[in-house]
């Protein structure tokens, strides 16, 4: 909830569905948001393996690239263009998580083939 707040998340979702993508940008506390990535996917691992997932080696492995990449989209939103339309700090972090569960299953994979 501090995050939330702090990082006027509710703001920037409500900007970047309206396709105000450049006033999302002016409300958003970088600082804030940047911690919000890694709290959600950690918080997704722990109800994931709370719920008896996890048993086997590397499973986090998707969660943790998820959310580097997610955190990396944040960094890159005021700049990064994706066929030349500035997606803001909503949609491309969004976009992170594609990468980041492709690269975290593809490692596992790897880390537990014999």
């Amino acid at each position: 909830m501090v995050i939330n707040v702090n990082a006027n998340f509710n703001e920037i979702i409500r900007l970047s569905f309206m396709g105000q993508i450049d006033a999302a940008i002016v409300q958003t506390n970088f600082q804030w948001l940047m911690f919000y990535p890694c709290l959600y996917f950690f918080s997704m691992w722990d109800a994931f393996k709370s719920l008896g997932g996890g048993k086997s080696h590397f499973s986090y492995l998707p969660f943790v690239f998820s959310g580097f990449f997610v955190t990396v989209g944040i960094m890159y939103s005021t700049k990064l263009k994706v066929f030349g339309f500035l997606l803001g700090p909503v949609w491309l972090p969004m976009l992170g998580v594609i990468p980041g569960l492709i690269i975290g299953f593809s490692l596992k994979r790897i880390l537990t083939s014999h």
